[in-house]
């Protein structure tokens, strides 16, 4: 009996799908995580510097500090960064990447849809000489999802502390990562003078308060907007050649740029530079001979 079992499990090992072996963290800067193919490497992306994020200082600086910590052994938070669009939530965790990745940080890029493995994920990692941030971007559960019960039950277990070598970072457009209905207002009771949240808006907020940290990104006012896109102007072209200036007929195509995308948003000045200067550089090329 004990042999028929033996042999059947060696059949299922052989039908499994193979797994990735762990990578080799000195020169992997970021990998992704499935259940079913274990860990892969990515392209950490284009460069991007933390001075390059402009309009979003207060979060920077808060988001660094709590990063800075953790590599360091300190105490330090799980990171919700939710607002609006475009605003630079997960490009700050890809400037924090390329400044601190000589210092030992490592990102892994987890989905909501493997949240259940994070236990497993956790485990993996455990040993490794590095400090990695779980990486969920986009992150929000739909009505009747129940997967992100994972993920509350690790941001309990896994309180940041001088001996833990991972943290969790998330981004989101939703505050408490779920739909919110105006039943739920409804649902609100008054005691003694007070209200109170109904069971389901609880439910929904004890997810969220479970990061420590909570970083909120708001939509860029006209200035911002202006400044962020006269800084990718200048440095795009520093980078690339082409023409670097933010004189006032770029400033109007700056605003019109924005208007047609009913967005003002760092994403959006960025766009909008890369076009502006890839634009100057094709009027210096010279013309084509095809």
């Amino acid at each position: 009996m004990e042999s028929a079992l033996a042999r059947i499990a060696e059949g299922l090992e052989r039908l499994a799908p193979p797994q990735n072996p762990a990578p080799d963290w000195r020169s992997t800067a970021v990998a992704a995580w499935q259940e079913d193919r274990g860990f892969f490497p990515l392209s950490p992306g284009e460069r991007i510097e933390l001075d390059d994020l402009v309009g979003i200082e207060r979060q920077r600086a808060q988001l660094e500090n709590n990063t800075q910590r953790f590599l360091r052994g300190m105490p330090a938070n799980h990171a919700l960064m939710w607002g609006a669009r475009g605003t630079g939530k997960s490009s700050l965790v890809r400037a924090l990447l390329h400044r601190y990745l000589a210092s030992g940080l490592r990102v892994i890029e987890v989905d909501k849809t493997q949240l259940a493995q994070l236990p497993q994920l956790i485990e993996l990692i455990r040993r490794a000489p590095f400090r990695f941030v779980l990486f969920c971007d986009d992150l929000s559960f739909e009505a009747g999802e129940g997967n992100y019960k994972h993920l509350k039950s690790v941001l309990d277990g896994s309180l940041a502390s001088g001996g833990e070598n991972h943290l969790i970072y998330a981004t989101s457009n939703r505050r408490h990562l779920m739909p919110e209905s105006m039943q739920e207002n409804l649902e609100a009771e008054v005691r003694g003078g007070e209200i109170h949240a109904g069971d389901t808006t609880e439910e929904k907020i004890s997810l969220s308060d479970r990061f420590g940290l909570w970083l909120s990104f708001h939509p860029f006012s006209q200035e911002r907007y202006l400044e962020a896109a006269a800084c990718w102007v200048e440095r795009l072209a520093a980078r690339h050649g082409g023409d670097g200036r933010f004189d006032a007929a770029r400033r109007e195509a700056a605003l019109l740029w924005s208007r047609t995308r009913g967005n003002r948003s760092g994403r959006t000045a960025y766009q909008f530079a890369r076009d502006c200067v890839g634009r100057s550089l094709l009027e210096l090329a010279p013309p084509s001979t095809e």
